[in-house]
């Protein structure tokens, strides 16, 4: 059983003021993590609320911050070169003296894709772009040159120097509940697993496929753990369901602030010794 770990996020509808007070909160007050997003319009009814960049952003919660551990949960393959992006994982894993947790997914907004002019692809396309990647990122972190030849990315003789602070790279965080290819790539690659989202009980059902993944390839399915984002709304119902995920073994919990969110922020900090005692 691994121990309760907590993160706040708040990624949208702020300003950089806010953004920076949060993180501040994060690191000052015991936080395990701290988070934003990767989207380029704002999700929910309103699609022009503010949002920044999320890697940018992370480079400045690096600077910003001195313990806590910090990511993004979780970065939209389709929208960078894999190339691209293990470099800036590894910029920012330096800047933060090898603090990043390196979360990913397949990405999912088609209207993000439509706006920019990005190929979106199908479910199957996004995944097979997603393998690729991890192939690819995984490699520029622990060799020497990489050469890749795949149906979509293509490298030769790449050079990523330098090499993460975290050996062999930072924890891998994969995102999504896609039963065949998302959970498999989990099995094979992530050091936490992030649920899509979902009661208790579909995410445990979801677990259940990662675990027989894990098994297929002879990994032991306690090696990754498991989290969930729970959006708070006030503190007895974040204790209920934290309670709720921590009985079917999720670990790592993502308390996501949004209506004034460093006031949420105090009252979760405050919270904060009572949450680890349900672990």
């Amino acid at each position: 059983m691994h121990p309760l770990r907590f993160g706040l996020k708040l990624s949208q509808g702020a300003t950089i003021d806010t953004l920076k007070s949060v993180w501040r909160i994060a690191d000052e007050s015991g936080f395990d993590h701290c988070w934003n997003m990767d989207h380029f319009a704002s999700l929910g009814q309103d699609d022009k609320l503010d949002i920044f960049e999320a890697w940018t952003a992370l480079a400045g919660m690096a600077a910003l911050t001195s313990r806590v551990r910090i990511g993004c949960s979780v970065t939209g393959n389709t929208y960078r070169h894999p190339g691209v992006l293990a470099k800036m994982a590894v910029t920012v894993d330096h800047l933060c003296g090898g603090r990043l947790e390196f979360g990913i997914g397949s990405a999912w907004a088609e209207n993000e894709h439509t706006m920019l002019g990005l190929p979106f692809g199908t479910a199957r396309d996004r995944a097979d772009w997603f393998e690729e990647s991890l192939k690819i990122i995984t490699s520029l972190w622990t060799q020497p040159l990489t050469t890749f030849e795949g149906q979509h990315y293509e490298l030769e003789n790449a050079i990523a120097e330098p090499k993460p602070v975290q050996k062999p790279h930072p924890p891998i965080w994969i995102g999504g509940s896609g039963r065949k290819r998302t959970l498999r790539l989990a099995a094979e690659y992530a050091a936490v697993w992030n649920a899509a989202g979902g009661e208790p009980e579909q995410v445990a059902e979801a677990a259940a496929v990662l675990d027989q993944h894990c098994e297929d390839i002879g990994r032991d399915p306690a090696d990754i753990r498991r989290s969930v984002q729970i959006r708070f709304d006030s503190a007895e119902q974040v204790l209920r369901a934290v309670e709720a995920f921590a009985k079917i073994n999720v670990t790592e919990l993502l308390l996501i602030v949004n209506r004034d969110p460093v006031r949420q922020a105090e009252e979760l900090a405050a919270l904060l010794p009572r949450l680890r005692t349900l672990g």
